[in-house]
């Protein structure tokens, strides 16, 4: 009894395990290239003040100003991601609108 439950356990293992590995070593690396001509001003100087503060040499601040570096970056961090202008739609979404799509066609 304790071998077959062994051997379920080995095999139930290197199916999960080997499939991932390999699939992983298959995929080739993706070129990222980014169009500057497309990112508003706006949109830059934010950037720059985030890569700003992230140069600052945090430890000789103190606590208080250290809180409100973390509330600007916060702060820029919200305003990029309402800059997305993006449709955002849930997977319960998209099923709810192709059950529609099939039953009213």
């Amino acid at each position: 009894m304790k071998k077959i439950t062994f051997y379920l356990m080995m095999m139930v293992l290197s199916l999960t395990v080997i499939p991932t590995t390999i699939i992983a070593a298959e995929k080739n690396p993706i070129t990222v290239t980014s169009n500057t001509k497309e990112v508003p001003e706006n949109v830059k100087k934010l950037l720059s003040r985030l890569d700003e503060i992230k140069a600052m040499d945090k430890s000789s601040m103190k606590s208080s100003e250290k809180k409100a570096l973390r509330k600007e970056v916060r702060a820029i961090n919200a305003e990029l991601k309402s800059t997305g202008h993006g449709i955002y739609l849930s997977v319960g979404a998209i099923i709810i609108v192709i059950l529609l799509l099939i039953l009213l066609v």
